[in-house]
């Protein structure tokens, strides 16, 4: 039978040799998740911005109205904090 400074080299030798498969699967398995998000990724496509500030409320249906007491209530909001 094997003392138990000889059991504890082992034991200590076998969680390294556990704990750095372990790493080595989990950078191997991060890499081939990046590679795949990489290749089947939908490219972002570039959307044409309005002119102005009014066509893009028209455009979504927002009345300047609102717009303009929701600014007004956040700047009052601001000077009072």
């Amino acid at each position: 039978m094997n003392s138990i400074s000889e059991q504890l080299i082992q034991a200590v030798g076998i969680m390294f040799l556990g704990m750095g498969l372990v790493f080595v699967f989990l950078t191997i398995l991060i890499l081939c998740i990046k590679l795949v998000a990489m290749r089947f990724a939908p490219q972002p496509q570039q959307q044409k911005l309005p002119n102005s500030i009014q066509e893009n409320f028209q455009q979504h249906g927002i009345d300047p109205k609102i717009v303009a007491v929701i600014t007004s209530a956040i700047h009052q909001y601001r000077v009072k904090a």
